[in-house]
């Protein structure tokens, strides 16, 4: 629906103003000095691209390390979703135990593509990434271990143990 009235309303002061001198005279708002620092930066070009450069390196620095730090926070929550679900074997247990295996995995595997974005050095932020997907994976490991679901003791490998026939038998009790 068009309106019946076209109405606007120019809030900008020109020089020959009554209030513009006024105005000039007193003293900048908090953001203001930094808007007029960016326009003279916009308009001295010959410092302002090494500045934003460098800046927009440290951002996606910032950015890179934030991502790499994402796992551990995954991994506190897990850590108590797996405590919550005690040792027992139920569905809520199984589920929790085996999402804190393949979630790690995955990201392992796919580290390039989540870093590919960043156009700076990230070794640091993948091998912190991988640092802590490595620990969620043994917290999972752990809790699987925990459940009985790893074969960690010596009863797991009893299907391997080869036993002697015996050639021979005798009612003859042994002397003691």
């Amino acid at each position: 629906m068009r309106r019946k009235y076209k109405l606007s309303v120019d809030l900008n002061l020109k020089e020959n103003h009554e209030g513009y001198h006024t105005l000039s005279k007193c003293p900048s708002t908090f953001g203001q000095s930094l808007l007029q620092k960016a326009e003279h930066s916009s308009l001295n070009p010959s410092t302002a691209p090494s500045q934003n450069t460098a800046a927009l390196v440290a951002k996606r620095k910032q950015k890179a390390m934030a991502i790499a730090m994402k796992p551990g926070q995954q991994i506190a929550m897990n850590a108590f979703m797996m405590y919550m679900s005690g040792s027992t074997l139920n569905i809520f247990s199984i589920n929790t135990t085996s999402s804190a295996i393949v979630t790690p995995l995955t990201s392992i595997f796919s580290v390039e593509r989540t870093f590919a974005n960043l156009d700076v050095d990230t070794q640091m932020a993948k091998a912190i990434f991988i640092g802590m997907n490595l620990v969620w994976l043994a917290i999972g490991l752990y809790k699987m271990s925990s459940m009985r679901l790893l074969p960690t003791t010596s009863a797991d490998f009893a299907d391997a143990v080869v036993w002697k026939d015996m050639m021979e038998t005798t009612s003859i009790p042994p002397m003691i």
